[in-house]
């Protein structure tokens, strides 16, 4: 689970960010309850990274908006701190984890029927030729193995379809597994266009009309889309690679 040594990619949504000194020590100044600071104090002594999350419209083009989830409290809510970083202020970052490595580290804690479900995607979405990336709560759980996941949890996956045809598989094998797993997440088209993968299913395949719309998730921006310029934005096969 390597990092980049340049935040190149550092604005891109459920991007992880670590920052360095000057980062953390803007940060701690910059106020916030004592539970927030504690928080921001511990999460710098344990040098784990913040998550990039989308854009605050008053944000400036200097600044990546980033949060912080902590693990669910007895009533299962899961407190979030928004945070904003300066690029410079970012030491490394890395694309989220993918599920294979997830899959192979065999993390502690998780419910007993999801390492052999996410065992059986990871092999099925291999096959197939698709790489899975995981954010939210598995991937927290992931970064500071704090007991973020419930047996109600949902499993946040990101889906890079590269063609159109794989976009069909990708989502027939989702759905296929959410049947035995609490799946949920994302497909994310070239352009970074992020749709969740339930609603594309709901609109563009069992719906299939090319006019259909389905929300959109854009870095800075949330708004209706129709699936058929989407869809279009990839090409029909996978082009291999020279």
């Amino acid at each position: 689970m390597s990092m980049s040594s340049a935040p190149a990619l550092a604005g891109s949504r459920h991007h992880l960010l670590w920052l360095n000194e000057a980062g953390w020590a803007r940060l701690l100044a910059g106020g916030g309850d004592a539970r927030q600071q504690a928080t921001l104090q511990h999460w710098q002594r344990m040098r784990w990274p913040l998550i990039v999350r989308r854009r605050d419209v008053e944000a400036s083009d200097e600044e990546i908006c980033v949060g912080i989830a902590l693990p669910p409290d007895p009533q299962g809510n899961k407190p979030r701190i928004a945070l904003r970083v300066r690029a410079d202020e970012v030491a490394s970052s890395r694309a989220p984890f993918l599920l294979r490595d997830i899959v192979a580290a065999r993390l502690s804690g998780l419910p007993a029927a999801w390492q052999t479900g996410l065992t059986e995607l990871q092999e099925h979405m291999a096959r197939a030729g698709i790489a899975l990336s995981v954010f939210g709560s598995l991937a927290w759980q992931a970064v500071t193995a704090q007991a973020y996941l419930r047996s109600s949890s949902d499993i946040d996956l990101l889906f890079q379809p590269r063609s159109q045809s794989q976009l069909e598989a990708g989502v027939r094998l989702l759905a296929w597994q959410a049947m035995f797993l609490p799946l949920d997440g994302e497909i994310v088209f070239p352009d970074g266009a992020a749709v969740s993968w339930k609603e594309w299913r709901q609109v563009a395949v069992l719906g299939s009309h090319p006019e259909g719309q389905v929300l959109v998730k854009r870095p800075a921006s949330v708004a209706l889309e129709r699936v058929g310029a989407l869809r279009a934005s990839l090409p029909q096969e996978q082009t291999c690679d020279a």
